[in-house]
C-alpha cells in the first residue's frame, strides 16, 4: 500500500511541470562509501568563497525522486531564481535529489474505506533513511569547511519533503534554526523536541486530497501546546499543489533569512 501512495504521489506532484532554465544551479554529487546524493546548488549574488552563508536546504516531493539531478529543481527552483528572492536572500540554496523506490523518511499508508480516504502514520524511526542521512553529512561537511554560518541553517519542502522536513526537525533539534513544511506531515509525539529550538510555519490546502491538511493541524495543535514558535497557514480550497500559493506567500524569504521588510519590520 505505500506503493500505492507513493505512485499516487508521484502523478499528482510530477504533473504540469515545464522546462525552465536551472543553470544557475551548479550540478554535485556527494559521496559516502557506496553511497551518493545528487545535488544542485545555488550560491547568493556576489558569494565569496572564503565567507559564511546562511544554508537552506530543500526537499522535492515524491515526483520529482530520480537519477538525473534535475528534476528535484521543478517546483521550488524557480521560487529561487526569482531576481526579487535573490536579492534579499543571502543563503547557499541545496535541493538534493532523492533516488526512486526511497523517501526522506519513514511512514505507512492505508486507504480508509469507510471514510474513503488514503491515511498516512508517520511513526519516527531511530536511523533515518539512507537519502537523509546523506543530506546531514552534506550539510556537517558543509560546516566543517566554514562555508555556512551554523545559526542560520534552514530547512522546507513539499509533499514528500514535507515529510522530510518533520523528520529533520524532530531528529536534529536546532540543527535547522527555522523549518517550511508545505503539505506534510511528522511524528507528532516529538513537538516538544521542536519548541524553542527550531521555529516552524506551515502550509496546506484545505482540500488536499493525498496529503490532508488534518496532518499539519495536528502538528500545530501539538506545537502550540508546547509553546512551540509556529505559524500555520490555511490555503482554504486548495488542493495538494499548495506549494504555488506558499511560495507567493508575502514575507516567505524575509521570514526564513530573517531580513526586513519595506516597512522596516521583521516578519515573523
Amino acid at each position: 500500500m505505500k506503493k500505492y501512495a507513493l505512485s499516487l504521489l508521484a502523478f499528482i506532484v510530477f504533473s504540469g511541470s515545464r522546462a525552465q532554465d536551472f543553470s544557475a544551479f551548479s550540478k554535485q554529487i556527494f559521496v559516502s562509501g557506496r553511497d551518493t546524493l545528487n545535488y544542485r546548488i545555488l550560491y547568493p549574488e556576489n558569494y565569496k568563497p572564503t565567507g559564511k552563508y546562511p544554508l537552506i536546504i530543500f526537499l522535492h516531493g515524491s515526483g520529482e525522486r530520480g537519477t538525473d539531478n534535475q528534476k528535484q529543481l521543478t517546483r521550488g527552483g524557480p521560487f529561487f531564481l526569482k531576481d526579487s528572492i535573490r536579492k534579499i536572500n543571502p543563503a547557499i540554496v541545496i535541493f538534493p535529489q532523492c533516488p526512486p523506490d526511497n523517501t526522506w523518511s519513514f511512514f505507512s499508508f492505508f486507504y480508509d474505506s469507510v471514510k474513503h480516504e488514503p491515511n498516512l502514520i508517520f511513526t519516527f524511526q531511530v536511523k533515518p533513511t539512507t537519502p537523509a542521512r546523506l543530506v546531514k553529512m552534506l550539510a556537517d561537511s558543509l560546516v566543517s569547511f566554514q562555508k555556512v554560518d551554523t545559526a542560520q541553517m534552514y530547512i522546507g519542502g513539499l509533499s514528500l519533503g514535507g515529510f522530510g522536513t518533520w523528520d529533520f526537525i524532530e531528529r536534529y533539534p536546532g540543527y535547522f534554526k527555522k523549518a517550511f513544511p508545505i503539505c506534510g506531515g511528522g511524528d507528532t509525539t516529538y513537538a516538544s523536541k521542536i519548541a524553542g529550538r527550531t521555529a516552524v510555519w506551515m502550509f496546506h490546502g484545505s482540500a488536499d486530497p493525498v496529503v490532508s491538511v488534518k496532518y499539519s493541524k495536528q502538528y500545530f495543535s501539538a506545537l502550540k501546546a508546547v509553546g512551540a514558535d509556529v505559524k500555520f497557514r490555511e490555503y482554504e480550497g486548495v488542493g495538494h499543489n499548495s506549494w504555488n500559493n506558499a511560495f507567493s506567500e508575502p514575507g516567505l524569504m524575509e521570514w526564513i533569512v530573517e531580513r526586513k521588510t519595506a516597512t522596516g519590520k521583521m516578519k515573523n
